[in-house]
């Protein structure tokens, strides 16, 4: 068969492919913001499943590839969660610090998390107060070490409970804490629902004088005991025979858990 060269150069023309025939059906990119509302990891492309080129990756910017890495380990299998694994996720955590941006920590707990931090008074929780906290915190270069701890796992649940340690990179002051995780699954993603921090009291040296930021310490500790809505807790802020002249009660009490069951019901915050 024979073409004129006006029926060649149509057939060329004709099977000549525009661009959208090298873009996969599936694959969608979400727009670039600058809001501040928490990223929505489900609409994200595993990197296994869809290749992608270095120039590709670059429409989503530094922050979008960090946050997407992180979460990334924390997706849920088909098996239960193992100690290794739950540990695993303070490490992930431990990693969002590492970063220096907010916005990644803050990305690491639930949509209505509990975040009962060491150096505010201040419970956070959702995702704008967390980020708030951490804007302050993570001008401090904190890396995290976990000491000793104990993990609990339940059905769709795990906890991570010990002491840590904090060598905070701006000063290289190394500061020991008391912490406790709640991690649940969102959205097919282990994250943090609850996650209590404070300073061991055997870090507050004796040997110095008291100051009017050790005493709003003190407070601030007692305040978060009180936010747990913990009896135990709030009276271990007590000494044994300290003495409690409450404002609902014309009795004097010592560290009386039966009051404070009564009281924490009103949700008191100081």
């Amino acid at each position: 068969m024979k073409f004129s060269s006006i029926s060649k150069y149509a057939l060329f023309v004709a099977f000549i492919p525009d661009a959208s025939s090298f873009v996969p059906n599936a694959v969608r990119f979400p727009a670039c913001s600058t809001s501040t509302t928490p990223l929505s990891f489900t609409d994200v492309i595993s990197v296994s499943q869809v290749a992608r080129s270095s120039s590709e990756l670059n429409l989503f910017g530094s922050r979008w590839r960090k946050t997407r890495q992180i979460n990334s380990q924390s997706k849920v299998g088909k098996a239960p969660i193992t100690e290794s694994e739950v540990r695993g996720l303070f490490e992930l955590w431990n990693s969002a610090l590492a970063t220096g941006d907010s916005r990644i920590v803050a990305s690491r707990y639930t949509k209505s998390p509990v975040l009962l931090p060491t150096v505010s008074d201040q419970p956070r929780t959702n995702y704008d107060s967390v980020k708030d906290y951490f804007d302050t915190f993570l001008l401090k270069k904190p890396q995290g070490k976990i000491l000793n701890g104990k993990i609990n796992i339940g059905d769709g649940w795990a906890s991570d409970t010990g002491i840590y340690e904090f060598t905070l990179g701006a000063t290289g002051e190394k500061v020991k804490a008391r912490y406790t995780y709640n991690y649940v699954m969102e959205d097919g993603v282990w994250k943090i629902q609850h996650h209590h921090s404070s300073v061991l009291p055997e870090e507050i040296s004796m040997s110095k004088p008291i100051t009017e930021d050790d005493a709003q310490g003190f407070f601030n500790l007692w305040n978060n005991a009180l936010a747990m809505l913990d009896p135990k807790a709030v009276a271990l802020c007590y000494t044994k025979k300290g003495v409690l002249l409450p404002m609902v009660s014309n009795t004097p009490q010592s560290r009386n858990q039966r009051f404070l069951v009564n009281f924490l019901k009103l949700k008191p915050q100081g």
